[in-house]
C-alpha cells in the first residue's frame, strides 16, 4: 500500500443501489437474518461484500438521501434489515435480538459505523463506549470514504461525521475542542467504559446547558436549569432509569428535562 493510502473499505452489496432496490434487498436480508436466528440464535454474514472506491460517498442518515434515482451506498438502511428481522420473528422479543444483532454488526466496519452514527437507543455510557471503540478499530478503512449525514452540502470526512453524530459524547466526556477528533474519541470511549455513576452524573451536568438550549416553552425553565435541582433529580433515579441517560446524550437529556417540566406542572 502506498504511503498515505488507507485500506479499502468493504460494505455489504445489499446497501448499494437505487432506493427501491436497496429497500428490497435489505428487507430480504433482514428476513434471512431472522430465519437463521430462529434456528440457532446466530446471524449470517452478508452474502456479498463489495469494495468501496476511495472517496466514494456513503449516506449515513435518511434525511440526506435525495438521490433515490441514483445508485449510491445507503448505510442507514441497516435499519430496514432490522425491520425485516423483526418481521421474521413476528415482532416478538425484539430487545434482546437488538442487542445481539448490534454486537454481531460491531465486528464489521459497516456495522460499527452504523450503530455509532445512528445512535439507536440505548445510549448508556457502557453502550456508547462499545460503539465508539468499534469505530476506532476500523478507523483507517473508514477514513477512505466521504459521508453525508443530516444535512445536504459538501460531503464529510470521517472526523467531521463523528463530530456531527457523536459530538455530544466528546463534549460530555472529553471537553476541549482543540484536541484532534481521534484522540477525543479514544479518551471519551475509555472514560465511558469505566465510568462510575458519579462520573456519569458529572458528564450529564456538563451537557445539561446544551440540552437546555434546544428546550422550548419551558414554563419552569429557571427550576429545571438549576444544577442543584438537576443533581437532586438525577441522584433519585433508579439504577435502570439512570443507566438510560448515563451516556449524557443530548436527546436523552432533553427528554428528561421535559419529564421534569411535566412533573413540576402537576404540583
Amino acid at each position: 500500500m502506498a504511503p498515505g493510502q488507507h485500506p479499502l473499505l468493504q460494505l455489504p452489496s445489499f446497501l448499494y443501489g437505487l432506493y427501491p432496490s436497496v429497500i428490497q434487498k435489505t428487507h430480504k436480508e433482514g428476513l434471512r437474518c431472522g430465519e437463521q436466528y430462529r434456528k440457532d440464535g446466530s446471524f449470517p454474514v452478508p452474502p456479498q461484500m463489495l469494495e468501496v472506491s476511495p472517496g466514494e460517498v456513503v449516506l449515513t442518515h435518511g434525511v440526506a438521501d435525495f438521490r433515490h434515482e441514483q445508485p449510491v451506498w445507503r448505510l442507514y438502511m441497516v435499519s430496514n434489515v432490522m425491520s425485516g428481522m423483526y418481521e421474521a420473528l413476528n415482532w416478538q422479543n425484539t430487545l434482546p435480538v437488538d442487542d445481539l444483532y448490534e454486537a454481531f454488526c460491531r465486528e464489521s466496519a459497516w456495522g460499527a459505523l452504523y450503530f455509532a452514527t445512528s445512535q439507536d437507543a440505548p445510549r448508556s455510557a457502557e453502550r456508547t463506549a462499545l460503539r465508539l471503540q468499534a469505530v476506532l478499530r476500523f478507523w483507517e478503512p473508514l477514513q477512505s470514504m466521504r459521508y453525508l449525514f443530516k444535512t445536504l452540502g459538501p460531503s464529510l470526512t470521517l472526523d467531521e461525521l463523528m463530530v456531527a453524530s457523536c459530538g455530544w459524547a466528546m463534549d460530555a466526556w472529553c471537553p476541549g475542542g482543540e484536541t484532534p477528533v481521534l484522540s477525543r474519541l479514544k479518551t471519551a470511549a475509555e472514560r465511558m467504559a469505566r465510568a462510575t455513576r458519579e462520573d456519569s452524573l458529572e458528564a450529564i451536568l456538563r451537557q445539561m446547558p446544551r440540552a437546555l438550549a434546544y428546550a422550548r416553552d419551558l414554563k419552569h425553565r429557571a427550576v429545571v436549569a438549576d444544577p442543584s435541582f438537576q443533581r437532586e433529580r438525577l441522584a433519585a433515579l433508579e439504577p435502570s432509569a439512570f443507566e438510560r441517560v448515563s451516556g449524557a446524550c443530548t436527546a436523552d437529556l432533553l427528554e428528561k428535562l421535559y419529564d421534569w417540566e411535566h412533573e413540576l406542572g402537576l404540583h
